[in-house]
């Protein structure tokens, strides 16, 4: 009887475990294998050039009615493609991009797709669905699992776990800790870098994230892993001063129509540092332009009014938030070829963009820099923009304006991240320009609206006016993790700089730690379309000689190469705009010299304007010594950098 039911039972077995479909994508050199493993789950993992990036991680997506896709999945048909095109991207780092990739489908039972990509450099997936209808997700199950317990640099939000809200400004220093080491209460905002050794970087990211919430990290149960986290979907918010909190949040993360592509979850993998800062992945995985006509969006430089707290002097008019000192703002910017000033707060109500301050006559105002050649660019809380927008952006437009610098949003709910692409939306059919400030990373809208030229979700500049942090370690962090995203609107340009010896935070008056070659070189290592100067218009003009060097680097580039860098440490990169090249080096607290390989331009003679530390930038952050070099393609140029320090320089060929 026991053989008889042995004999009955192990076919049974057999038939409920059946054996799991395995799939393997290459990228187009083949140092990258994707395994995909189809059972009563889905797994992926990612080799490189046999190294464990990515071990097992489980991937789902799961419906408020119980449907899991990705569990239990059914195959009905797998797809591989390889693409090999080119993308000219709009106002960005550089006029081409090569896009060449593999990629795997799998159609799944249930109207709905999982599909692979495999970059020589990166990988990335997403769920894709067909169904009829909404959809209504109740989570998503993003998990990167590493084989060991790494250590990573991640920019940490505490208490989102704990409180019920999922603001945050996205402004964190990076704590540089083991996966194992990750703070259980607390969450980390994207992207982040994990070092999986042999020099090789992991860097997490997501793309095309349209009406879906934005993907923090938490660690996962094996204590060597990141899963996602989502904020769940507001049923209502208050308004709290200006920043427009949810109150109530339903047990979903997002509601949205059945027929979409998800975001991309994505993991970027140097072998270099340097390679970090040349990377176009966002791009390469962003949608396409919705945009036909984009010569009113013009990128430029920005006189700003916020951060030197209008702190003109010298001039026969108190200055502040009138329309004498905005005048002020737009002879500076005219006599300085700035395309721009920004009318900060106060210009208006915070909470009613029609009510304009009586001390502001704002069509003067924009008559008279259109009459100097300068636009004017208006802030606003994002709370007012998505109450009047449809009043407000026409109104403006009609005035003269040039667009809206968006503040206070932060927030990346399903709710937040919908409106900004509504707000880029509704400001292109107005011709406006948007800058989002107080907001998530970027990622891949300002390539889908190019008429969104700045992005902050960075620990800027403004933070000198109350902080005492370790910026001179974060501004050489950024450009590898936060700057793969896209455009930083760190807003640089200080005139008054300080050793960390004599740096103290001053609101009205505030300075920059490290060297004043370092503010010099944040223009040419920074990316953004819309780029600020940040210091006032007096101290501008007493510090010509900087203040024209800076305003001949441009916001947009033509090619962009990576010299050399470590995270954290130190970096060097060029970037061209026609026939002129940008050069720019950085270093933490640490002095150190370098080396410019200069085999990166074509052969020839060429001549650079070059601004470097002064001999003594170590006791006084201001001293800098401007020079005019010749040298020819190929040779190698030794720099010294100081403590917190710059080099920088713009050549030409002779």
């Amino acid at each position: 009887m026991k053989l008889c039911f042995l004999a009955l039972i192990v076919p049974l077995l057999t038939y409920a475990a059946p054996k799991p479909k395995t799939y393997e994508l290459r990228s187009p050199n083949s140092t990258i294998v994707v395994h995909i493993v189809v059972d009563e789950h889905v797994h992926w993992s990612v080799d490189h050039k046999g190294q464990p990036v990515i071990i097992p991680s489980e991937i789902n997506l799961q419906l408020q009615d119980g449907e899991i896709l990705g569990e239990q999945p059914k195959i009905l048909g797998s797809a591989t493609e390889n693409v090999n095109t080119t993308i000219t991207p709009i106002n960005y780092k550089k006029s081409t991009i090569k896009d060449q990739y593999t990629q795997l489908t799998l159609k799944c039972q249930g109207d709905y797709s999982i599909v692979f990509r495999a970059y020589d450099d990166a990988v990335a997936y997403r769920f894709v669905t067909s169904k009829k209808g909404e959809l209504i997700v109740k989570n998503e199950e993003a998990n990167f699992n590493f084989a060991n317990d790494d250590k990573a640099f991640i920019p940490i939000q505490r208490d989102l776990r704990t409180g019920k809200n999922f603001n945050s400004s996205f402004e964190a220093l990076y704590h540089e800790i083991y996966l194992s080491q990750f703070p259980k209460d607390s969450l980390a905002f994207l992207p982040l870098l994990v070092d999986i050794g042999d020099n090789k970087k992991v860097a997490v990211l997501e793309a095309d994230l349209d009406d879906y919430p934005g993907m923090y990290l938490h660690l996962s149960a094996s204590g060597k892993g990141l899963s996602g986290v989502y904020a769940p979907y507001p049923l209502s918010a208050q308004l709290h001063s200006i920043n427009y909190i949810p109150d109530s949040r339903a047990d979903y993360i997002a509601k949205t129509t059945g027929m979409r592509n998800f975001p991309w979850r994505v993991i970027v993998i140097s072998e270099q540092d340097k390679d970090l800062l040349d990377q176009d992945i966002i791009q390469k995985l962003a949608a396409s332009p919705k945009l036909s006509d984009i010569s009113w969006i013009k990128p430029g430089q920005v006189a700003w009014d916020w951060w030197n707290n209008w702190n003109v002097s010298h001039v026969d008019f108190k200055a502040g938030i009138n329309t004498p000192t905005y005048k002020y703002y737009i002879d500076f910017a005219a006599a300085n070829h700035l395309a721009y000033i920004i009318m900060d707060e106060g210009w208006s109500n915070d909470l009613d963009l029609m009510k304009i301050s009586p001390r502001i006559n704002l069509q003067e105002i924009i008559d008279y820099g259109k009459s100097k050649g300068v636009g004017v660019i208006l802030w606003a809380t994002w709370y007012a923009v998505t109450h009047q927008m449809d009043t407000a952006f026409p109104f403006y437009a009609n005035m003269g304006v040039k667009g809206f610098k968006i503040d206070f949003i932060d927030r990346d709910d399903q709710i937040a991240i919908a409106s900004n692409y509504a707000i880029a939306k509704k400001a292109a059919e107005n011709k406006l320009m948007v800058d989002y400030h107080g907001t998530s990373k970027p990622t891949g809208l300002q390539r889908t609206w190019p008429n969104v030229i700045g992005y902050e979700g960075v620990k800027g500049l403004e933070n000198f006016k109350w902080a005492d942090e370790d910026q001179p370690r974060y501004v050489v962090t950024i450009p590898f993790i936060r700057m793969m995203a896209g455009p930083m609107d760190y807003t640089p340009g200080a005139m008054r700089n300080a050793t960390q010896a004599a740096f103290r935070p001053i609101n009205d008056n505030p300075m920059s730690k490290g060297t004043r070659c370092a503010q010099l070189a944040e223009y040419v290592v920074f990316e953004a379309p819309l780029q600020m100067l940040a210091d006032n218009p007096t101290i501008y003009m007493r510090e010509q000689e900087c203040t024209d060097f800076i305003t001949s680097i441009p916001t947009t580039f033509d090619e962009t190469v990576a010299l050399d860098g470590k995270v954290g440490e130190y970096l060097a990169l060029a970037r061209r705009k026609g026939d002129t090249w940008f050069v720019a080096a950085m270093t933490n607290w640490t002095p150190r010299s370098l080396t410019i390989d200069c085999s990166f331009l074509p052969a020839g003679e060429y001549e650079a304007v070059v601004f470097k530390d002064g001999l003594n930038a170590d006791r006084d952050a201001t001293d800098y010594k401007k020079e005019t070099i010749r040298f020819k393609s190929g040779d190698k140029l030794p720099i010294q950098l100081y403590g917190g320090g710059g080099w920088v320089a713009r050549i030409h060929k002779l």
